[in-house]
């Protein structure tokens, strides 16, 4: 083979670096801690690592469409990370420093990215500040590589918009199945870390926006507990349910990222005050252990075993799953009389739906109002923006329908306090009364049926890779838990992981 080609081959598709030493590591497919060890003894430097990502951005994502946006100022990061490694600053040879990170493309940054929530209506705004998760991202050392795509206004827009659709950047598509279902709405995050073309990413999620994607595109991904991350310069949906939270290829990667963006922040400050009481001494790497599920009591709601598409397939996989699970050491409990929790949860989808868009309308205002420069200052304004540039942003095709009931609402009355108050009763009548009753550390769930459970109530919950159908489609296993119980689910997860070993890089 010519000597180009094979360094050709072995620096882009095989993701392997050389260093002055000529010794070799491999990217691709590389956790945190094996970047963490190969930057520290210089193996492998911050800017070979942004360099490859970027490589692999040009050439997977004209196809994946999981990034939205690089960010111009990367390369230059790196260096700048490089540098502070080699002079042993503070904090540069620690955690996520020098690592790459995309963002999903609500998650504001006060730099060269635009932030737009798929949206043109969003482009060109001008943020005041960092989002809270970023400033902490920053100090930590990693280095903002982009944008990740999502589906547009996290869903917001409209009932008709797809799962993984922006006007931006079109339609994301699942790496191990061009037609298969890529979930929404961080679907550029978990796509994204999936194929490769980042180490770790960031998503939010309301209802469903981190563990789906994670579940469908096999990578894994952690919705933390309501105000355990900030929400603050996130374009939002709901702050009763929103909350951002990683999404990456392993369990301790999105350890790594939780430990990095948990805390308190004055911006989001109610939030972010009450839930850091759940922030363990130490933080969240401690959790990954290999004896995780000892003695843990998971729920098993049979209900959830069925429906589902080669639902005899999934049956088979998830009872080997739960074999796993009780020769690790865990106790499983069978959820079978869920008649009471399952009438609750019915109630409370539509509820919440009502709930959710009174919220929006206050909430996107409000974050509208405090950028700096904007083509649009309030969801009345969005509205206008997309029926003036109807092309670009498919009205005729996807409509804004959720939009527009929305600019409907007349803010928080008697009527939307009660509604509120019946989703706080249900949340605590079904989920956590069901997990007390029981004794339960959590529940389990294939893909990511928990959502319906969880995030309502503000509940956490983590997804790992469970398997791959017949065709290849992947999927997860869900563990959802009570407020605060991210080192039980940390363990159980991770336990789960190292276990099975299932997840395997997708096949492009």
């Amino acid at each position: 083979m010519d000597i180009a080609l094979l360094l050709f081959w072995s620096t882009t598709i095989l993701g392997l670096s050389h260093n002055a030493e000529g010794s070799l590591f491999s990217i691709r497919e590389a956790t945190v801690h094996d970047i963490r060890i190969a930057l520290d003894h210089n193996r492998l430097t911050s800017r070979e690592l942004v360099e490859f990502y970027l490589k692999e951005i040009r050439r997977l994502n004209p196809v994946l469409n999981g990034v939205i946006e690089v960010n111009p100022d990367a390369l230059h990061l790196a260096h700048k990370a490089d540098q502070d490694r080699k002079a042993k600053k503070p904090g540069s040879m620690t955690g996520l420093a020098g690592i790459p990170i995309l963002l999903k493309d609500n998650i504001a940054t006060k730099d060269k990215l635009n932030t737009t929530a798929g949206s043109y209506a969003l482009l060109g705004s001008v943020v005041p500040q960092d989002a809270g998760v970023v400033k902490k991202l920053r100090r930590a050392g990693a280095i903002i590589l982009g944008k990740a795509s999502m589906t547009e206004w996290a869903g917001a827009r409209s009932s008709g918009v797809p799962n993984g659709w922006n006007a931006r950047r079109g339609q994301s598509v699942n790496p191990y199945l061009k037609s298969a279902y890529p979930c929404g709405s961080s679907t550029g995050s978990a796509i994204s870390v999936a194929a490769n073309m980042v180490a770790v990413t960031l998503g939010t999620e309301t209802g469903g926006s981190i563990l789906c994607p994670s579940s469908y595109n096999s990578v894994v991904g952690i919705k933390p507990t309501v105000g355990l991350t900030s929400r603050a310069g996130v374009v939002p949906y709901s702050p009763r349910q929103d909350t951002v939270g990683p999404i990456c290829r392993t369990v301790s990667d999105a350890v790594y990222v939780l430990d990095a963006i948990v805390g308190f922040d004055p911006d989001d400050a109610v939030a972010t005050k009450k839930a850091s009481k759940y922030i363990p001494h130490r933080g969240y790497l401690q959790f990954l252990k290999s004896d995780g599920l000892k003695g843990k009591r998971l729920g098993i709601p049979r209900y959830s075993l069925v429906g589902f598409r080669n639902s005899s397939v999934l049956l088979k996989a998830f009872e080997t799953h739960f074999h796993v699970l009780r020769k690790r050491g865990a106790v499983l409990v069978d959820i079978v009389d869920t008649a009471s929790f399952d009438t609750i949860i019915i109630s409370m989808s539509n509820d919440e739906f009502k709930a959710v868009i009174v919220e929006f309308k206050l909430a996107l205002n409000a974050y509208l109002k405090q950028l700096i420069t904007s083509p649009v200052r309030s969801l009345a304004d969005a509205i206008v923006f997309n029926k003036d540039h109807s092309k670009l942003e498919k009205i005729k095709e996807y409509g804004q329908d959720i939009f527009e009931a929305a600019e409907k609402t007349n803010g928080i009355g008697i009527p939307e306090r009660q509604l509120l108050l019946n989703l706080t009763r249900a949340s605590k009548n079904g989920f956590e009364k069901l997990m007390k009753e029981n004794k339960l550390d959590a529940l389990v769930t294939p893909i990511s049926t928990i959502v319906s459970a969880i995030s309502a109530g503000g509940y956490p919950g983590i997804n790992v890779p469970a398997g791959y159908e017949t065709d290849g489609t992947p999927y997860g296993i869900s563990f959802g838990g009570l407020k605060g119980s991210e080192p039980k689910l940390i363990e159980i997860a991770y336990d789960f992981e190292q276990a099975t070993k299932i997840r395997k890089p997708p096949p492009l």
